[in-house]
């Protein structure tokens, strides 16, 4: 079993961390701007906590 800290995203988890709209999430993963996701065999989509932590930070602004 993962840990609290390993375990992955829900999208609605991911959502609310980040203050976004399911709409806004669903947008960016269609344009190739989300986390890299899992698809679970019923279909729903989790993002490991690793890949959001690079997500992050491939955001981050350099100036």
């Amino acid at each position: 079993m993962a840990t609290a800290a390993g375990k992955p995203l829900t999208v609605a988890e991911f959502c609310t961390e980040l203050g976004i709209a399911r709409s806004t999430f669903y947008d960016w993963r269609q344009k190739g701007r989300a986390p890299r996701c899992l698809k679970l065999p019923n279909g729903d989509l989790r993002i490991r906590r690793i890949d959001y932590e690079r997500w992050l930070t491939s955001l981050e602004d350099a100036a």
